[in-house]
């Protein structure tokens, strides 16, 4: 007769224990766990951002609508904007930059057409709230900014609020970044008269470039450049105003 081996008796109250400290760990380790606490009302007058904003706009992208309703945008302008982070305009931030509005923050990010598993490179952190967008609905997402003071802000600001999947550096994001190339997908957030040759040549086939091109002291076109193995197409989709791309792509001016 074999012996049996010893009977191990887990309650039901045990069992409910391991399965909320596994949810804990889950919740805590996540690169996409933010953390904060805001007022009602702040939630309040994101969700009819998104829907008088931005939905009604015509973007349809449940994901990314999900991505701009869990975004806390008052965070990502200085205290004295607070109040209208939620206005249908760009807001200031500091180094003379701007903030975009939050329908062509949504916009931009729908025109990417994201899949959970990309890596996306932004060009031009600014405050850090784009890439925060970005980051809820991509693997990665790493991002580039000129301005010292800003890529120092932005880079606590993710950090403080659990946006762990998203990589920072300050430099001249013209240049790109190359030794995490190639990207599935690339967003410059400041307007350029061309498309940086070493951004094209970071891209994967297939993937797609969103931009304001033209004059960077003027109106620029929002496109949509998409690579086909050696050729690039390229969509417009709408008129915008953005601040000039600055450092080699200014060097002209």
């Amino acid at each position: 007769m074999k012996r049996k081996g010893p009977i191990i008796i887990i309650s039901s109250g045990a069992i409910l224990i391991v399965v909320l400290a596994a949810v804990l760990f889950f919740v805590l380790s996540s690169p996409r766990a933010a953390s904060w606490d805001e007022p009602k009302e702040m939630r309040q007058r994101r969700l009819d951002m998104v829907s008088r904003q931005i939905a009604a706009r015509g973007i349809r992208d449940e994901a990314v609508l999900e991505a701009m309703q869990s975004v806390p945008r008052h965070l990502f302008v200085p205290k004295s904007m607070q109040e209208r982070a939620y206005a249908d305009s760009p807001l200031p931030i500091d180094a003379g930059q701007t903030i975009s509005q939050p329908y062509v923050v949504a916009l931009m990010t729908e025109l990417l057409e994201l899949e959970p598993q990309q890596r996306i490179l932004e060009i031009g952190t600014g405050s850090g709230y784009q890439a925060a967008v970005l980051s809820t609905l991509v693997e990665e997402v790493f991002t580039i900014e000129i301005k010292e003071i800003l890529y120092r802000q932005a880079t606590e600001r993710l950090e403080e609020l659990g946006y762990g999947n998203v990589h920072t550096r300050h430099g001249d994001g013209y240049f790109g970044w190359e030794e995490e190339a190639p990207f599935d997908g690339i967003m410059i957030t400041a307007s350029v008269d061309h498309v940086p040759p070493p951004l094209l040549q970071q891209l994967v086939d297939g993937g797609k470039i969103v931009l304001p091109l033209g004059h960077p002291f003027s109106f620029q076109n929002l496109v949509v450049v998409t690579k086909d193995g050696e050729d690039y197409r390229l969509r417009q989709v709408t008129g915008v105003l953005f601040v000039p791309m600055t450092g080699k792509a200014l060097e002209k001016y």
